[in-house]
């Protein structure tokens, strides 16, 4: 596309391969994309809930992936139509923000087009649309704000923050397992959590997965686990207060740094090269045992003869290990990564209380487990399961549930969930429309029916009545004017979700709405679309 002027200098626009490319604008161009957006949303709704299906997706080269995190469907899924990818970018932007809520934050953002084109039937313009739902959205935030309840929970009493990780857990594979795994995930947040700035840093938690065994065979390390095992077979398993020395240098002879060619014409010649190297291994060795290390472990590989030296010398090492592992294990047992030998001392080693290595069912495969560290701010939680999609899809999952209690530390406000809050929203955004004399009423309406396509997908879901399911619920709401009233998708037999407690947080419930509104008013603003294909 260029563009030029004519001879009064009035710009255009030149096309290239015109005749193959087709132009959308006005009304035509906003319609396209709300399809193309309810399309995306459409695949979702389907998964939302406890009783949500899971999707299958097929990747180019085979792999299959099993899941029902809105987050994973769309990444793996191939789109193609920019405003489809604009609904993929809107479920990453919560993912990375929240964590939780991939899913519910698409199916909003679907209802809210979908109500937006029966405005632009009704010919109102666009960018009242936009204003109106701005509007709405800010009415159902500060409402939200009104109706939380917070918690207080410290490292003794986490019962409040177990209950919200069993919700964010209902909806996914794992849920048979759900407590003991919201259990573990709580624990492990609040081990690396610094209560009194209120932060969690999560790259201190490290999640590994190994086939075989059952999903209830999970379990949180309170240190590292490490996929090696000793670098030589007479090595001892089991180390206890194990003084480590953590090193990226590696147990072999200096290189030049140019070119160079070695001469050997005589067995002297040879034997006096040898001598030498195992004088260079004998001298790391030494180093090593020096300083009182009992345990070695190497970013690099050493070769057969270093190997056989540290076994005769009784002193273990572990090679091979990934620099991201280096780190964790440096962080946990107090040590510091060491790049050179000349500068290991014993203020260098990081202790651990006990280093084992422990073999798993019939095979030969072994891992390395370095617990009771000095510094027990990094953990590991380790997942077992039946195969390799179990392993991934538990993973992904404990990521939400670890989300949700690092945003519960930071901020310890709930909503009740099972589409209570979107039910009370519903109510407060449809009464606020009243209050608005201008066009703009419509489209907050309109946004107050999109909040109830939330509980109505939960529904539909659960193989109850849609609508009746949800007057009902609503009804009781106003009656009662409780907004703790939501969908009862398990068939507890009570509609009070602080009964069932089922919660979410506060800030993951307002980050929705307000993703959810920002992408359908850019949706909205797009006016011109030029394609070189067919919608």
């Amino acid at each position: 596309m260029a563009l030029a002027f004519d001879e009064f200098g009035r710009p255009f626009i030149i096309l290239r391969e015109q005749d193959q490319k087709t132009r959308l604008r006005g009304i035509d161009a906003q319609k396209a994309n709300i399809a193309a957006g309810k399309a995306v949303a459409r695949i979702l709704r389907s998964s939302l809930g406890p009783k949500g299906m899971d999707k299958m997706l097929q990747g180019p080269d085979g792999d299959v992936t099993i899941s029902n995190d809105g987050a994973t469907i769309l990444e793996q899924m191939d789109v193609d139509n920019q405003i489809a990818k604009l609904m993929v970018e809107l479920s990453r932007s919560q993912d990375y923000e929240i964590g939780d809520g991939t899913t519910g934050v698409v199916v909003m953002a679907g209802a809210l087009l979908e109500q937006a084109e029966r405005q632009l039937d009704r010919g109102i313009h666009p960018i009242r649309i936009a204003e109106g739902y701005e509007t709405a959205s800010r009415v159902a935030v500060e409402h939200l704000e009104r109706i939380a309840q917070k918690f207080e929970f410290d490292v003794n009493n986490y019962e409040p923050l177990v209950q919200t990780c069993m919700t964010t857990l209902s909806s996914k594979i794992v849920n048979r397992c759900k407590r003991s795994l919201a259990e573990i995930a709580v624990k492990a947040v609040l081990a690396v959590a610094d209560l009194e700035r209120r932060d969690v840093n999560l790259d201190l938690i490290k999640v590994e997965g190994k086939v075989g065994g059952k999903l209830e065979d999970t379990e949180l390390i309170y240190g590292i686990l490490v996929d090696k095992d000793m670098s030589h077979p007479q090595m001892p398993k089991q180390i206890e207060d194990a003084h480590i020395a953590i090193l990226t240098c590696p147990f072999e002879p200096p290189k030049p740094k140019t070119k160079h060619k070695v001469d050997i014409d005589t067995v002297e010649k040879f034997e006096t090269l040898r001598k030498q190297e195992q004088q260079y291994f004998d001298e790391m060795v030494q180093k090593c045992k020096d300083v009182g290390a009992t345990l070695v472990i190497c970013q690099w590989g050493f070769d057969d003869e270093a190997n056989h030296l540290l076994m005769h010398r009784n002193l273990p090492a572990v090679r091979w290990v990934g620099g991201v592992e280096l780190e964790l294990i440096a962080i946990a047992t107090g040590g510091r990564i060491v790049p050179r030998f000349q500068e290991l001392t014993p203020e260098k080693l990081g202790k651990a209380g006990m280093v084992r290595e422990k073999s798993f069912g019939t095979t030969k495969e072994r891992m390395l487990y370095i617990e009771h560290c000095a510094n027990s701010k990094a953990v590991t939680i380790f997942i077992r399961g039946g195969n390799k999609m179990m392993i991934e899809e538990t993973k992904r999952s404990i990521h939400d549930a670890l989300c949700v209690a690092r945003n519960l530390i930071r901020n310890n406000s709930i909503v009740y969930g099972g589409g209570a809050a979107e039910i009370t929203c519903s109510l407060a955004v449809d009464a606020a429309g009243d209050k608005y004399p201008g066009v703009e009423q419509y489209a907050i309406r309109a946004f107050a029916e999109a909040l109830d396509s939330v509980p109505m997908a939960l529904a539909e879901n659960s193989g109850l009545q849609p609508i009746e399911t949800l007057s009902a619920v609503k009804s009781q709401q106003i009656k009662e004017n409780i907004p703790f009233y939501g969908i009862d998708c398990n068939d507890v037999g009570t509609n009070d979700m602080r009964e069932q407690n089922v919660f979410e947080t506060l800030i993951g419930k307002q980050q929705q709405i307000l993703l959810a509104t920002q992408v359908v008013k850019m949706i909205l603003k797009i006016d011109d679309v030029i394609s070189n294909s067919e919608y």
